[in-house]
Protein backbone atom coordinates (compact mmCIF):
# COMPACT_ATOMS: atom_id res chain seq x y z
CA UNK A 1 0.00 0.00 0.00
CA UNK A 2 1.23 3.45 -0.85
CA UNK A 3 0.51 6.26 1.59
CA UNK A 4 -1.79 8.99 0.36
CA UNK A 5 0.27 11.45 2.36
CA UNK A 6 2.82 11.28 5.13
CA UNK A 7 2.25 14.89 6.13
CA UNK A 8 1.07 15.36 9.70
CA UNK A 9 1.39 18.67 11.49
CA UNK A 10 4.06 18.45 14.18
CA UNK A 11 1.80 20.13 16.72
CA UNK A 12 -0.99 17.60 16.08
CA UNK A 13 1.48 14.70 16.35
CA UNK A 14 2.88 16.10 19.59
CA UNK A 15 -0.56 16.70 21.11
CA UNK A 16 -1.81 13.19 20.28
CA UNK A 17 1.37 11.64 21.67
CA UNK A 18 0.98 13.66 24.86
CA UNK A 19 -2.65 12.56 25.34
CA UNK A 20 -1.74 8.91 24.82
CA UNK A 21 1.28 9.09 27.13
CA UNK A 22 -0.69 10.83 29.90
CA UNK A 23 -3.50 8.31 29.59
CA UNK A 24 -1.07 5.36 29.79
CA UNK A 25 0.69 6.82 32.84
CA UNK A 26 -2.63 7.44 34.58
CA UNK A 27 -3.93 3.97 33.77
CA UNK A 28 -0.79 2.58 35.41
CA UNK A 29 -1.15 -0.81 33.70
CA UNK A 30 1.15 -0.98 30.67
CA UNK A 31 -0.03 -4.41 29.53
CA UNK A 32 -3.69 -3.43 29.65
CA UNK A 33 -2.88 -0.20 27.79
CA UNK A 34 -1.38 -2.22 24.94
CA UNK A 35 -4.29 -4.69 24.88
CA UNK A 36 -6.74 -1.79 24.62
CA UNK A 37 -4.76 -0.12 21.84
CA UNK A 38 -4.38 -3.37 19.93
CA UNK A 39 -8.10 -4.17 20.19
CA UNK A 40 -9.15 -0.72 18.96
CA UNK A 41 -6.62 -1.00 16.13
CA UNK A 42 -8.03 -4.41 15.16
CA UNK A 43 -11.55 -2.97 15.00
CA UNK A 44 -10.35 0.02 12.96
CA UNK A 45 -8.19 -2.13 10.63
CA UNK A 46 -5.13 -0.01 11.36
CA UNK A 47 -2.14 -2.11 10.29
CA UNK A 48 0.36 0.58 11.29
CA UNK A 49 -0.93 0.80 14.88
CA UNK A 50 -1.37 -2.98 15.16
CA UNK A 51 2.22 -3.54 14.11
CA UNK A 52 3.49 -0.92 16.56
CA UNK A 53 1.44 -1.95 19.59
CA UNK A 54 1.90 -5.67 19.07
CA UNK A 55 5.65 -5.01 19.09
CA UNK A 56 5.39 -2.98 22.31
CA UNK A 57 3.23 -5.65 23.95
CA UNK A 58 5.72 -8.37 23.06
CA UNK A 59 8.61 -6.26 24.39
CA UNK A 60 6.67 -5.85 27.66
CA UNK A 61 6.24 -9.61 27.90
CA UNK A 62 2.54 -9.95 27.04
CA UNK A 63 2.17 -13.60 26.06
CA UNK A 64 1.62 -14.63 22.46
CA UNK A 65 -1.39 -16.65 23.62
CA UNK A 66 -3.11 -13.56 24.97
CA UNK A 67 -2.26 -11.59 21.84
CA UNK A 68 -3.52 -14.42 19.62
CA UNK A 69 -6.86 -14.55 21.45
CA UNK A 70 -7.42 -10.80 21.79
CA UNK A 71 -9.70 -10.59 18.73
CA UNK A 72 -11.93 -13.22 20.39
CA UNK A 73 -11.51 -12.05 23.99
CA UNK A 74 -15.17 -12.63 24.84
CA UNK A 75 -14.79 -16.32 23.98
CA UNK A 76 -11.33 -16.75 25.50
CA UNK A 77 -12.50 -17.86 28.95
CA UNK A 78 -10.16 -16.92 31.76
CA UNK A 79 -7.35 -15.75 29.47
CA UNK A 80 -8.49 -12.21 30.30
CA UNK A 81 -9.56 -11.30 33.83
CA UNK A 82 -12.75 -9.41 34.69
CA UNK A 83 -10.99 -6.04 34.76
CA UNK A 84 -9.42 -6.61 31.35
CA UNK A 85 -12.74 -7.83 29.91
CA UNK A 86 -14.47 -4.68 31.21
CA UNK A 87 -11.78 -2.50 29.61
CA UNK A 88 -11.99 -4.39 26.31
CA UNK A 89 -15.79 -4.15 26.26
CA UNK A 90 -15.54 -0.41 26.85
CA UNK A 91 -12.90 -0.17 24.11
CA UNK A 92 -15.24 -1.86 21.65
CA UNK A 93 -18.23 0.23 22.69
CA UNK A 94 -16.34 3.52 22.33
CA UNK A 95 -14.61 2.46 19.10
CA UNK A 96 -17.63 1.10 17.25
CA UNK A 97 -20.51 3.11 18.82
CA UNK A 98 -22.94 0.57 17.34
CA UNK A 99 -25.90 2.01 19.19
CA UNK A 100 -24.73 5.60 18.70
CA UNK A 101 -23.57 5.72 22.31
CA UNK A 102 -21.79 3.63 24.92
CA UNK A 103 -24.38 1.36 26.58
CA UNK A 104 -24.90 2.02 30.29
CA UNK A 105 -24.20 -1.60 31.20
CA UNK A 106 -20.78 -1.51 29.51
CA UNK A 107 -19.84 1.77 31.17
CA UNK A 108 -21.09 0.63 34.59
CA UNK A 109 -19.12 -2.62 34.37
CA UNK A 110 -15.95 -0.68 33.59
CA UNK A 111 -16.70 1.68 36.48
CA UNK A 112 -16.87 -1.34 38.81
CA UNK A 113 -13.25 -2.19 37.95
CA UNK A 114 -11.69 1.27 37.67
CA UNK A 115 -11.81 4.22 40.05
CA UNK A 116 -12.78 7.61 38.63
CA UNK A 117 -9.20 8.49 37.66
CA UNK A 118 -8.54 5.08 36.14
CA UNK A 119 -11.74 5.22 34.12
CA UNK A 120 -10.95 8.74 32.90
CA UNK A 121 -7.49 7.60 31.78
CA UNK A 122 -8.90 4.49 30.12
CA UNK A 123 -11.42 6.58 28.16
CA UNK A 124 -8.68 9.04 27.15
CA UNK A 125 -6.48 6.16 25.96
CA UNK A 126 -9.34 4.72 23.90
CA UNK A 127 -10.05 8.14 22.38
CA UNK A 128 -6.35 8.71 21.62
CA UNK A 129 -5.82 5.37 19.86
CA UNK A 130 -9.01 5.86 17.87
CA UNK A 131 -7.66 9.23 16.75
CA UNK A 132 -4.36 7.68 15.72
CA UNK A 133 -6.12 4.81 13.95
CA UNK A 134 -8.25 7.15 11.93
CA UNK A 135 -5.29 9.34 10.97
CA UNK A 136 -3.22 6.37 9.87
CA UNK A 137 -6.01 4.55 8.02
CA UNK A 138 -7.23 7.70 6.24
CA UNK A 139 -3.69 8.41 5.04
CA UNK A 140 -3.01 4.70 4.30
CA UNK A 141 0.17 4.53 6.36
CA UNK A 142 1.43 0.94 6.04
CA UNK A 143 2.64 -1.28 8.87
CA UNK A 144 6.25 -0.62 9.78
CA UNK A 145 6.44 2.67 7.93
CA UNK A 146 9.25 4.89 9.14
CA UNK A 147 7.68 7.96 7.53
CA UNK A 148 4.28 8.97 8.85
Amino acid sequence: MTPRTTHLDAGVRSALRAVGAAAKRGLADPDLAELVQIRASQLNHCAFCLDMHLGVAREQGVSEGRLDLLAAWEEAGEVFDARERAALALTEAVTVLTEGFVPDAVYEEAARHFDADGLAHLLALIAAINGWNRLMVARRIPAGSATW
